[in-house]
């Protein structure tokens, strides 16, 4: 783009060119106090960590590793039900329609749906239960309804995202293998969607609400950035944790004025224990909120 922009220019406009070029761009960081912790904790910890922290009313961004991959882990739960959602609003799918299901589909880490084997839940309840309570076997019942990974990966195609894949069900999709593509995202990509499915029209309004109401509901990930949230302050989130020493969160931020501000961590490659991973997302975290309140 740049190279055709150059060669468009004629001399006299070269300037105004690239001026105008320039001015399209989000204001990007690499630096600061934000920056510095997550350098340090990266030292640290060892392995890779990818942050993004991008304010939606300006498109001010601070990011480090942002377009590189790393494992989804339970993340993929709220671009999920965001498709579920999706469904929904094209009369496809009805939230209070049952969904029944047999004990053996139930996978490990399934809090939620073991207690409702007999009587079924509704695709609502599947992904509360997905959302706020990161049920694996919840999701995967969803995925069925969605055409399974290969289903999920073409709805977020259709969104403009071309990183983001989902490859494999619950729970295999938690491997994390170095280097392996599968079931992967970078910070930068999945919160681009994340932006869309939450404040553009790819969903209804009374989804869009709904979908962040799941959320900010979420009940798993308090010991990650929401240990720091300010009081008046409100978050959004969705974590994931997986093999080979990977975690990640994606999140909204809302302070107490202003637009709000898309936030997400992912870790991969590290020895550190999952409690020691959560340590270093709540400190980035806690680094990400004296960054906004700073601006």
């Amino acid at each position: 783009m740049l190279r055709f922009l150059e060669e468009s220019c004629v001399p006299m406009r070269r300037f105004a060119c690239a001026l105008a070029f320039t001015l399209s761009l989000p204001l990007v960081s690499e630096a600061g106090p934000l920056m510095d912790t997550v350098g340090q904790l990266e030292t640290e910890v060892g392995g890779r960590i990818g942050v993004v922290l991008r304010h939606t009313g300006s498109d001010w961004t601070v990011e480090h590793r942002a377009d590189e991959r790393f494992p989804m882990a339970s993340t993929f739960k709220a671009l999920l039900c965001g498709a579920v959602l999706s469904r929904v609003d094209r009369g496809e799918e009805n939230l209070g329609d049952l969904v029944t299901y047999k004990a053996t589909e139930l996978v490990s880490y399934s809090p939620v749906t073991e207690n409702h084997v007999a009587s079924g839940m509704s695709v609502g309840q599947l992904c509360e239960a997905t959302v706020t309570m990161s049920d694996n076997s919840a999701a995967n019942l969803l995925l069925k309804r969605v055409d399974g990974p290969e289903g999920l990966t073409r709805f977020l195609r259709g969104l403009g995202d071309r990183v983001t894949r989902l490859d494999r069900n619950e729970p295999a999709m938690n491997e994390a293998r170095h280097g392996d593509p599968r079931d992967t995202t970078s910070p930068s990509a999945v919160l681009k969607t994340l932006d869309r499915l939450l404040f553009e029209d790819v969903l209804l309004p009374s989804s869009r609400a709904q979908l962040q109401q799941w959320m900010v509901d979420d009940k798993v990930a308090d010991e990650l950035i929401r240990k720091h949230l300010p009081k008046g302050w409100r978050i959004a989130d969705k974590s994931g944790g997986g093999q080979n020493g990977s975690r990640g969160i994606i999140s909204v931020i809302w302070p107490d004025a202003g637009a709000p501000y898309l936030a997400s961590v992912y870790m991969m490659g590290s020895d550190a224990s999952f409690r020691q991973r959560n340590a270093v997302i709540a400190e980035i975290g806690k680094a990400m909120i004296e960054e906004i309140k700073q601006r």
